[in-house]
Order: structure tokens, then C-alpha cells, then sequence
């Protein structure tokens, strides 16, 4: 199935990496993870996050409050993209699979920005292709909408009334959930598997 997306239109979403470069600054920490944190987030880490309502891969309606038992990691994508989302997906799969081989109880989740043609049947598809374990969830227009503001994360839908193959730009970070802390750290696109697990694992361990 992903390589029928792989072919559907150009790779054109990977030049969007930096829709929200303002995020992330080089610089000192906030909260007691100053010894992990690589990044600074524009008004701390409390600036990202909050409360969400989204249908999961099974047709269960989710919220932020029932996601977050364990240790998370959520991308924002779509199951069509033809290069990118793939890829990131798969990068953090790959790093759930380390974390999980080191006993870390780790959880991907993947949050559409397709809700026109992510239908939960779509998501089970992808998410089932991916890890065993990762979490496909979509919604409303204004469900994902408010999820992605929330978390300061960009999409943009091009051609959607003319176009069924239409592409979607939008930003790249993968976002780390903490029970007990919400979120914690953005990670870019540009850090391997095993940078990535190495990163997560010391957040988790200073948690």
C-alpha cells in the first residue's frame, strides 16, 4: 500500500522541514530534563500541548487524557503522503523498537491532517504496516484542527476540490508526551533511529 502512495504525486512535503524552525532554538532548558533537552522551545515547553478529542484507528474516540499512559511519541502526517511521512514514521517505529528492546514501554502515534481521506480503515492500514503498537487517530476538520494548534503544527491542504491525489505540506517534528509531564521535547526529522531512542530514553529516565 505505501508504494501505491509513493507514486501518487512528487515529493514535494520534504521541503517544508523548517514550517516551524521558530520552535526550536539552541539554548538552556526549562523544568528538571536540562541534562536531555537539545532544543528550547519559543515560551517553554508549557507553550505546546493541551487537550485533544480524536477517533483512533479502531473508531474509538481518544483524548489526551486516555493516550497518555505511557510514554508517547506523536507525528503529524497523512497516510497518502508520498515520501516524507513514510519515512518519519518508520524512523519512529524504529526508535520505539530500540527503546522497547531496552524494557522502555514506548507508544508512536500518528495524527492525520487527511481527515477526508484518512478514514479510520485507511489509518489501520498504515499503522499496522509501521509497528504493532502505533496509534493511528483522526477526526473532524476542526478536531484535528485544534490538535495540531495545540502543538504548533503547520498543515496546509492544497487542491482538495480538484484534485483526489491533492498533497498536503506540513511540518515534520515528532513530539514527546511524558505521563505526569505532557509534553517535553520536539525532536526534528534529521535525527536517526538510535540518536532519537537514545534522546527519548533520557528524558524517560529523568521523569
Amino acid at each position: 500500500m505505501l508504494r501505491i502512495y509513493s507514486i501518487i504525486a512528487a515529493g514535494l512535503v520534504a521541503a517544508l522541514l523548517g514550517g516551524l524552525g521558530y520552535m526550536m532554538l539552541r539554548g538552556p532548558a526549562d523544568s528538571g530534563f536540562a541534562q536531555c533537552r537539545s532544543s528550547q522551545i519559543a515560551g517553554g515547553s508549557g507553550a505546546i500541548g493541551g487537550p485533544f478529542e480524536l477517533v483512533d484507528h479502531t473508531g474509538s474516540t481518544v483524548t489526551d487524557d486516555t493516550l497518555l499512559t505511557r510514554p508517547t511519541l506523536i507525528y503529524f502526517g497523512y497516510a497518502f503522503c508520498p515520501d516524507v511521512c513514510p519515512l518519519d514514521a518508520n524512523r519512529n517505529a524504529l526508535a520505539t523498537d530500540i527503546l522497547q528492546d531496552r524494557g522502555y514501554d514506548m507508544q508512536p502515534v500518528f495524527i492525520s491532517v487527511d481527515p477526508r481521506r484518512d478514514t479510520p480503515e485507511v489509518l489501520a492500514d498504515f499503522v499496522s504496516f509501521m509497528h504493532p503498537e502505533m496509534v493511528g487517530l483522526t477526526g473532524t476538520e476542526a478536531q484535528i484542527r485544534e490538535a495540531a494548534r495545540a502543538y504548533r503544527a503547520y498543515y496546509a491542504i492544497h487542491d482538495q476540490d480538484d484534485d483526489e491525489f491533492y498533497l498536503i505540506d506540513h511540518s515534520t517534528f515528532s513530539y514527546l508526551l511524558l505521563p505526569g509531564h505532557g509534553f517535553v521535547e520536539v525532536f526534528r526529522r534529521d535525527l536517526t533511529p538510535e540518536d532519537l531512542a537514545e534522546q527519548v530514553a533520557c528524558f524517560i529516565d529523568a521523569a
